[in-house]
């Protein structure tokens, strides 16, 4: 197999400022050193864990959606268990996957290091936050396993006000993930404020760094109002109190409002990281500082402000005001600016750079494609005239999985696979690696691509069953999404090869200039050795160069 083992630095835990470092985090033994730690790596290492595990579980359940659809009528489950699938696709998906995956893991993990500290800001904290997911998510399965909630991730009123008792329970395991996301995001905006290391001043931080900034930042700001939202539903659920259902004298279209106002919010919970993982890998395997540093970090700020201004573009046919209506149309279009701003910049790093198509490269690449054709069809949907006939249909769901999908999950895998050989100490096999991004991108986009057809002709989404004419375009997303699962079972095959049989990686094995790459593989059980002092920026890669070819001359 063939592997990135190549390595400037030395795999017996000698960092890159030849430092020797005895013990890494990895080192404490037992199940009692991982639930009582306050780690910040173990932490990560954890939550990353957990996310993958619900990952496969809310893709167990779109395989199963898929299956149903290869063909109309009932294929292999009934209306009322169609519901229940996509309901609990979606809701593990957005709050058990997507939204934790790069903060919570990535994030712990690597900010960090990235500015020089030992440790978050309040460690006791994130292992309570940890711990608060995990409750969460218990609930979240209490409602799985009761298998009647059916009133998709949404919750819309007055359906989920009326529904079975499995909505409480699934209403309360997201209302206490909230509080997690929250004190997340607390601990990031404190630890980026106060922990930077010496001569790590704002112009320096690496972007991966800024976009987990801006990304709290709207953790902190907008999850209260789901965490209120939800807990309005539960009263009426559970008093009759009239909020949300007319039937009660209360309004559905305020649950909407009150809904939408943190999650479009929360898209940008979920993409800014993924971008910020991106800009990391184009500067890194175009070995240039990336163009436009500044406006790329300011970008990631100017998204998550602008995104809770946009909320109303989800309710266009909900029977806002013709004046309402125009101006969060025109608020929609002005996301796109900061949002442009990145994929320029990308592009014009990647110009006359000296590219190497490695894996996290491939991910990175797939993740501006990708990425710009969910943007570009987000303007469809946020022309009125336009989005009127598109509401609804499966041209939404192209769009939201080519952001979603397409965008985040790209962009975490790309992310793992980049820093694997950090956290773990192992490398894993290029080769094999490829080929799961081959059946990866291949399968997304068969599968995502025809959906675009099938919501311009009229198809409406979370159907059980449609017209015979809408066959091939169902069969051939099918299909696609069977190229996809295993895709990402390959990937799995070859994380895990790694684990077990993967070389030693040296402290940087892919020669970068981040300031992660200047301890040991796995990083040193308090990050460095030494006190960390920012001499250079984490994009110098002239100045790595340099040492380099002054190293190769002494020798």
């Amino acid at each position: 197999m063939s592997t990135h083992a190549e390595s400037i630095g030395l795999a017996d835990g000698t960092a890159a400022d030849g430092a020797v470092h005895e013990e890494n985090y990895l080192s404490a033994k037992g199940i009692a050193s991982w639930l009582t730690t306050v780690d910040h790596k173990r932490i990560g290492i954890m939550y990353l864990i957990a996310v993958l595990l619900s990952f496969f579980a809310g893709g167990v359940f779109a395989l199963l959606i898929r299956t149903e659809l290869l063909f109309p009528g009932q294929t292999i489950m009934t209306a009322d268990q169609y519901n229940q699938a996509f309901t609990l696709h979606g809701a593990i998906m957005v709050f058990l996957f997507i939204i934790p995956s790069i903060p919570a893991a990535l994030g712990n993990f690597f900010l960090p290091i990235m500015i020089g500290a030992k440790d978050v800001a309040f460690p006791r904290l994130n292992l309570a936050s940890l711990y608060i997911w995990c409750i969460g998510a218990v609930f979240s399965l209490v409602a799985i396993i009761s298998g009647s909630v059916d009133t998709g991730w949404t919750f819309y009123t007055p359906y989920s006000s009326r529904a079975s008792g499995a909505v409480l329970w699934m209403a309360m395991g997201i209302f206490i993930l909230g509080f997690s996301s929250i004190l997340t995001g607390v601990n990031f905006v404190t630890t980026v404020h106060k922990m930077r290391a010496k001569g790590l001043h704002w112009s320096r931080l690496p972007l991966f760094v800024w976009g987990m900034y801006a990304t709290a930042v709207i953790q902190v700001l907008a999850t209260p109002v789901l965490a209120i939202t939800l807990l309005l539903l539960l009263v009426e659920k559970t008093t009759g109190l009239g909020i949300f259902d007319p039937a009660l004298g209360g309004d559905p279209v305020l649950f909407q409002h009150f809904f939408w106002f943190y999650s479009h919010p929360a898209v940008y919970i979920m993409i800014l990281p993924g971008m910020a993982i991106v800009s990391e890998i184009i500067a890194a395997f175009s070995r240039r500082k990336p163009f436009g540093y500044t406006y790329i970090a300011l970008s990631s700020v100017a998204i998550a402000l602008l995104g809770f201004l946009v909320w109303g573009h989800h309710m266009f046919t909900a029977g806002m005001s013709e004046y309402a209506v125009m101006v969060f149309s025109g608020l929609t279009m002005l996301v796109a600016i900061p949002s442009g701003v990145k994929v320029f910049n990308w592009i014009a790093t990647l110009y006359k750079g000296s590219i190497t198509l490695t894996t996290p490269m491939l991910y990175a690449l797939s993740f501006i494609a990708l990425f710009s054709i969910g943007g570009l069809t987000g303007i469809f949907l946020g022309t009125l005239s336009v989005d009127i006939f598109l509401h609804d249909t499966y041209f939404v769901v192209a769009h939201f999985h080519y952001v979603m999908v397409g965008g985040t999950v790209i962009a975490f895998i790309g992310g793992l696979h980049y820093w694997w050989s950090k956290m773990t100490g192992k490398v894993y096999s290029e080769r094999y690696a490829k080929v799961a991004w081959a059946l990866i991108f291949v399968g997304f986009n068969v599968t995502f691509l025809s959906q675009f057809v099938l919501g311009s002709r009229g198809m409406a989404r979370r159907y059980f069953d449609y017209l015979d004419h809408f066959h091939t375009l169902h069969g051939f997303s099918s299909i696609g999404s069977y190229i996809l699962g295993l895709g990402f079972v390959v990937l799995f095959f070859v994380l895990l090869h790694s684990l077990v049989k993967g070389e030693k990686a040296g402290p940087n094995p892919w020669n970068l200039a981040g300031y992660e790459w200047l301890t040991t593989s796995p990083p040193d059980a308090h990050n460095f050795a030494t006190e960390f002092v920012a001499e250079r920026g984490p994009y110098d890669y002239h100045l790595l160069d340099e040492n380099i070819d002054e190293a190769a001359a002494k020798a």
